[in-house]
């Protein structure tokens, strides 16, 4: 087993941001492998971000964006449980990159629960609307409207929305990855998004 120096700590908390007895821990129980203990750093990080997310929120900022060509604008508040990590410029940089992803994206929720009830059950009855013709038994058209609802949620809320800079991991994730690294529990509270001529 290699030898867990200090230098090998301090590099993995750089690439992590995880405390320096959780790194020494990852690197002994890797044998010192810098590539295995970020992957086990982040599986327990992602564990403890579940844990994380019920914790109250009352601090946090209020982000801006303009687009260059001055047409699109967003206001975004992110809130996270201290004020500490509120005025971190990483937290900073993640309020931003929720403004060009709402400038981009147009979602019109945050989440899921925020849609309400009476724009499920439309958006349920124009897919089995479509659907009527198509021969198919009721329990099968159950579920193709099942999942063009998803899809429906993947357009108006922000947090299934595929993040623009990376369409592999969704903004809900992105968030959870934060959380992680911070150690607190982080929501976006609300957004407006404004356009001339749209």
């Amino acid at each position: 087993m290699a030898e867990i120096t200090g230098d090998m700590i301090k590099q993995l908390r750089d690439k992590t941001q995880a405390g320096m007895l959780d790194c020494k821990k990852a690197l002994v129980e890797t044998g010192g492998d810098m590539d295995k203990a970020v992957e086990l750093l982040r599986k327990k990080g992602l564990a403890s971000a579940d844990k994380k997310m019920g914790r109250e929120v009352t601090q946090g900022i209020i982000a801006s964006y303009i687009h260059s060509n001055k047409k699109i604008g967003v206001l975004l508040e992110l809130r996270t449980v201290t004020d500490f990590v509120a005025r971190n410029e990483e937290f900073d940089a993640l309020a931003r990159e929720l403004c060009m992803q709402v400038a981009a994206s147009n979602p019109l929720y945050i989440s899921i629960d925020d849609v309400p009830k009476e724009v499920v059950e439309k958006e349920r009855e124009i897919y089995r609307e479509q659907m009527k013709d198509s021969g198919k038994p009721a329990n099968v058209v159950e579920k193709i409207v099942d999942g063009k609802l998803a899809k429906f949620y993947t357009d108006v809320c922000l947090l299934e929305q595929d993040y623009i800079k990376d369409p592999g991991v969704k903004i809900k994730d992105l968030i959870k990855q934060k959380i992680a690294a911070f150690g607190e529990n982080i929501e976006v509270g609300r957004f407006v998004r404004y356009q001339i001529g749209g």
